[in-house]
């Protein structure tokens, strides 16, 4: 086997595991009971409008595609995952709008250069393993002055540092793949999009999550409902020590994240121009 071959078989197994994590649990309730709002954030941010050609990557169950729809935009949701794709086309019907749901890797998109006015990813492209391939397919979709629109964890935020609690306790990343939260910094996406945008505006938000009365609350549900969480407590399965440490470490980091019952949830909301 060629080394070209052997990268791309690595590549290959790389995105299926991705692909299988994103399928554990019930992200869709993640996305529907815990951010419900940041998905029409992004939308708002965009400025998207009835006739725009929208792609939203990473969509997931469509947080951000389905409110683009339902702004009037012509949209595509694309994701690496099936089953959260079949999800988003069941609540797309519920809520009484129609978009395309194609599954596609964020960092080989099936589209043409220039195909759409806004490109946007929701929590959603940062989870690509390979920042910059997926920056530069971004670019390569959206249409000179169209708009590029982003929100992302940032690392010192809440979700940011349960991956950081996480991490000791994960399976060491493959060669090459980045930190999910790298994405929240800005300096790093300017990195990426380079000299290819214009109009860039970029500030740090927050979430309201008050979806858990109580830390262990918090916990429980993401054992259950949220991928990466859950890929992680099954690499540890075996241990029950360690279990029982990364169940204290994720309610100490809920305490610290908890007042009065009520969390805040940082992200970097990123919004551009493709340069002509």
């Amino acid at each position: 086997m060629t080394e070209a071959s052997e990268a791309a078989q690595a590549d290959r197994t790389l995105k299926a595991r991705h692909r299988a994590m994103w399928a554990l649990g019930d992200y869709p309730s993640v996305a529907s009971h815990v951010i419900p709002e940041l998905g029409s954030v992004l939308v708002q941010e965009c400025g998207v409008r009835r006739g725009d050609r929208v792609l939203d990557i990473a969509a997931g169950s469509g947080n951000a595609a389905i409110p683009a729809a339902l702004a009037g935009a012509d949209v595509v949701a694309s994701d690496l995952t099936p089953e959260l794709l079949e999800i988003g086309r069941h609540l797309a019907a519920v809520r009484g709008t129609h978009l395309e749901w194609r599954e596609a890797d964020a960092e080989a998109l099936p589209f043409a250069d220039g195909e759409f006015d806004t490109v946007m990813s929701c929590v959603g492209i940062m989870f690509a393993p390979h920042h910059r391939p997926a920056a530069e397919e971004m670019l390569r979709v959206c249409r000179a002055g169209g708009t590029i629109g982003l929100i992302n964890w940032t690392p010192q935020g809440f979700v940011g540092q349960l991956f950081a609690t996480m991490k000791p306790y994960a399976p060491p990343p493959p060669p090459g793949a980045q930190p999910p939260p790298l994405w929240g910094e800005e300096e790093h996406v300017h990195e990426l999009l380079g000299d290819a945008v214009t109009d860039v505006d970029a500030r740090r938000q927050t979430v309201r999550v008050e979806a858990f009365a109580k830390p262990t609350a918090f916990r429980e549900f993401f054992k259950a409902c949220y991928g990466p969480t859950i890929a992680v407590y099954r690499h540890v399965a075996d241990d029950p020590d360690r279990v029982a440490a990364l169940d204290g470490d994720l309610d100490a980091l809920a305490a610290e994240h908890t007042a009065d019952g009520v969390m805040e949830w940082e992200y970097l909301l990123l919004t551009a121009h493709r340069r002509g």
